[in-house]
């Protein structure tokens, strides 16, 4: 059934990409701490088998999902992290390109290949031509992870007002769309305005359901800047409860915050 295709193309997303991550960005690459990488690394193999095995299992109905069979097929490929998975997948994607133009899915597919095999450039060339398009419902998804993606290449350029353009554009599509308020927090940040970091990873936290231990922590950090100890410990708790091997977070916040309400 239609339903049942659709139930088994979203579990192929959440084996391939769990945490929703920018894939291909860059500004939140090696921001985890080495154990939580370690446990993630371990899960990513065995997610994308899984991945693997419920591709193989689906019968495509109709041309429209077949399609959408063999761009996950190449998001599997891009998952292995393999160069010449990488590769193969871009090859892929760019045949689509070529016969239809305007394809999104594959558009953004090409763009974060591009993004692995480090070639910027491309990435950013593919990520424009979509920005440059009318937003639809169909492609929703993808707008959203094309526009982070080139807010991610922005960001990383200090290109901050290009970037903060694009993840309004975002926001105003999807109201909790976490990882564009996380890149926001991300910008202010890096401008020393932690009163407004702390707002917006406020928002990215919510919309995470208070649960990754990475924005838990930027949270934590940009309480403690703004001096608001008393949320800053609040969150390192709820981190705390949930990921009990981060002791980073108990070092460099919570103990901070607990001695500056002391003084």
């Amino acid at each position: 059934s239609t339903w049942g295709e659709k139930s088994v193309l979203a579990m192929i997303w959440i084996c391939l990409n769990p945490d929703n991550d920018t894939l291909g960005g860059e500004v939140f690459a090696n921001t985890e701490p080495e154990r939580l990488v370690a446990e993630r690394k371990e899960n990513d193999t065995l997610s994308v088998k899984a991945a693997e095995k419920l591709l193989h299992d689906l019968r495509p109905t109709n041309a429209q999902s077949a399609m959408k069979v063999r761009i996950l097929e190449n998001y599997c490929l891009i998952a292995t992290q393999s160069k010449q998975n990488v590769e193969r997948a871009l090859d892929s994607f760019m045949e689509v390109v070529a016969t239809q133009s305007d394809h999104v899915p594959a558009l953004l597919g090409s763009a974060i290949a591009f993004m692995i095999l480090k070639q910027v450039p491309r990435a950013r060339n593919q990520l424009k031509r979509i920005a440059k398009m009318q937003w639809n419902p169909i492609d929703a998804e993808e707008f959203e992870k094309a526009w982070l993606l080139l807010a991610d290449i922005y960001i990383i350029n200090s290109k901050y007002d290009m970037a903060q353009d694009l993840l309004k554009k975002c926001i105003k599509h999807n109201q909790a769309c976490f990882k564009a308020w996380e890149y926001h927090g991300y910008v202010n940040e890096k401008e020393a305005s932690y009163k407004d970091a702390a707002m917006h990873y406020e928002k990215a936290w919510q919309f995470s359901n208070f649960t990754n231990p990475t924005i838990g922590f930027k949270l934590g950090f940009n309480y403690l800047k703004a001096k608001r100890f008393v949320d800053a410990i609040d969150v390192c708790h709820k981190v705390l409860s949930h990921h009990p091997n981060y002791p980073k977070i108990r070092k460099e916040i919570l103990e901070k915050a607990r001695a500056n309400i002391r003084v």
